[in-house]
C-alpha cells in the first residue's frame, strides 16, 4: 500500500467516525472531522503529514513509498 493510499484511508476513516459520534453522542464530536480537514489542507501546502512521519520513523516506508508493515525482511 502506497503512503498517499493509506492517509486517505486513515483520514475518511475519522472523517466517518467523527459524524458517526456528532450524530449519535454529542454535537462536540464535529471538532474531530474538522480537525482532519484542516490537518489535510495543512499537509497539501506545506507536505508535512504526521502520519506519514512515523511511518517513516519506524522504518515501514521505502524509497517509492511503499509501506512494508512490519517493516523490511532482512
Amino acid at each position: 500500500m502506497k503512503t498517499d493510499s493509506f492517509i486517505r484511508l486513515i483520514a475518511g476513516s475519522f472523517v466517518v467516525i467523527g459524524v458517526v459520534l456528532t450524530h449519535f453522542v454529542s454535537s462536540w464530536w464535529i471538532l474531530l472531522p474538522l480537525f482532519v480537514g484542516l490537518n489535510l489542507l495543512q499537509s497539501s501546502i506545506t507536505q508535512f503529514c504526521p502520519p506519514t512521519l512515523l511511518l517513516q520513523k519506524l522504518g515501514w516506508v521505502d524509497e517509492s513509498n511503499v509501506i512494508h508493515w512490519g517493516g523490511f525482511k532482512k
